[in-house]
C-alpha cells in the first residue's frame, strides 16, 4: 500500500512559494506542487488564475466572519475538500461546469446529513 505514496513523483511534495498582491500588499504563500496544481484546477474551472482564486477565498471567508490566521492551511483543506467532493459525487469531476453555479447550500445540507451523528 505504502508503495502507492512512497515511489511518487517526489517532484509533487516539492514546495513552491508563489508571491501575488491581495489588496495592494504582496503575500507569499508556500505550498506542495501538488496543491498549487489542485488550485489551478479549482481557479480554472471558473475562468480565475490562482492569484485571483487565493484573493476571492480570502476575502469571502473574511466576509463570512472567518478567521484566516493560517491562510496556508485553510488552502490545503480547501485542496482535499474539492477532492474530496469530487469522489463523493457531490460535486461533478466534470470541469466545464463551473464551481460558482453548483447549489452550495444543497450540496452543504447533503454534506451535513451524511456526517455521523455523535
Amino acid at each position: 500500500m505504502c508503495q502507492l505514496f512512497i515511489d511518487a513523483d517526489p517532484a509533487q511534495w516539492t514546495p513552491q512559494t508563489r508571491s501575488f498582491r491581495m489588496d495592494g500588499m504582496v503575500t507569499s504563500v508556500r505550498l506542495e506542487a501538488l496543491f498549487w496544481q489542485v488550485l489551478e484546477a479549482i481557479g480554472a474551472r471558473d475562468d480565475l488564475s490562482v492569484p485571483q482564486l487565493l484573493h476571492r477565498l480570502y476575502n469571502e471567508s473574511l466576509d463570512a466572519g472567518h478567521d484566516i490566521g493560517n491562510f496556508t492551511s485553510f488552502l490545503r483543506v480547501c485542496c482535499l475538500r474539492y477532492l474530496d467532493l469530487q469522489l463523493r459525487g457531490l460535486i461533478p469531476a466534470e470541469t466545464r461546469v463551473r464551481l460558482s453555479q453548483l447549489p452550495a447550500t444543497d450540496i452543504l445540507a447533503l454534506e451535513a446529513a451524511a456526517r455521523p451523528r455523535t
